[in-house]
């Protein structure tokens, strides 16, 4: 909803989602034309500066990948994200695998027929059920080829797992897939280091969201485990870096104020392991990493 919010309040738009509106559909559509639907309101502007970036960022990391021949994109709790149906990349050299639960998945799936959004036949499903199998798992009968590079994205989930659960992904990636691959992931800080201010922000959000946040990670920390799997390239993008890059000049005031960071990252090529990004900050006490 935040991100199909951004399309209709927030111009220019950072990140531009011709079907984030009519995945939604229209009842939620309204409700956000008219101001009536809390993702439409000023309070949470911050928010759809942060799920903007947030996709921004990714997808131009895609475009970055599929520069340098990855033919493969894992949309780890994908959504309702929309980047394998609107058409903006070549089917012949890209395959996209979404990754959900399979009871979202199916909601996904009913959204999609609903709102008559055609899925093209380079998008393949892997429900996977994280209690009860592993990604290794729940990709083995999808295509997916373990030996060719591949961009992950893991966006809005890391907060909501147990740290254990989190660093087993993160090793899968690092030591079993091929140089060349990265992935993408947002995650929070500790409330203690952030302002009393912040920490409320932080709490109204994830009342709004209805799951309590059960991991969060001090940035340096974090990116001393990563190395240590090893990730050969990890870069962690604060607010003010994400400021700097999307949301300089603007007229309206957009912008990150929250403390949320975005992580990537790429496996050690000397060892086996990948590449790693983080992400931008969301909640107040969040960052984004990414690594390789």
């Amino acid at each position: 909803m935040y991100r199909a919010a951004h399309q209709l309040l927030d111009r220019p738009p950072v990140f531009t989602d011709p079907l984030a509106l009519k995945i939604v559909g229209s009842d939620a559509e309204r409700g956000l034309r008219s101001g009536e639907d809390r993702h439409a309101l000023p309070a949470a502007a911050p928010m759809r500066a942060f799920m903007a970036a947030r996709s921004r960022f990714t997808e131009d990391c895609l475009a970055e990948a599929i520069g340098r021949g990855v033919e493969q994109y894992i949309v780890l709790g994908a959504g309702l994200d929309t980047f394998a149906y609107r058409g903006t990349y070549d089917p012949a050299h890209l395959r996209v695998f979404e990754v959900d639960h399979p009871t979202t998945q199916i909601w996904k799936r009913v959204r999609l027929a609903e709102a008559a959004i055609p899925v093209p036949n380079s998008v393949t499903y892997a429900p996977i059920d994280f209690e009860r199998e592993t990604l290794a798992e729940g990709l083995a009968g999808t295509g997916f080829d373990l030996g060719e590079p591949a961009l992950f994205a893991w966006l809005g989930v890391v907060p909501y797992l147990t740290r254990e659960a989190i660093m087993a992904m993160l090793a899968l990636v690092a030591g079993k897939l091929t140089r060349g691959t990265e992935i993408v992931f947002d995650y929070p800080e500790p409330t203690e280091s952030i302002s009393p201010r912040q920490r409320k922000v932080v709490a109204a959000r994830v009342a709004a969201v209805g799951e309590p946040v059960k991991t969060a990670f001090v940035p340096s920390e974090l990116g001393k485990a990563l190395r240590a799997l090893p990730f050969s390239d990890v870069q962690d993008l604060d607010a003010r870096t994400l400021n700097a890059l999307y949301f300089s000049g603007r007229s309206d005031g957009l912008a990150l104020r929250a403390l949320r960071h975005r992580r990537e990252g790429r496996p050690d090529p000397g060892r086996s392991g990948s590449e790693l990004r983080r992400d931008p900050r969301a909640h107040p006490a969040d960052r984004g990493q990414g690594a390789r």
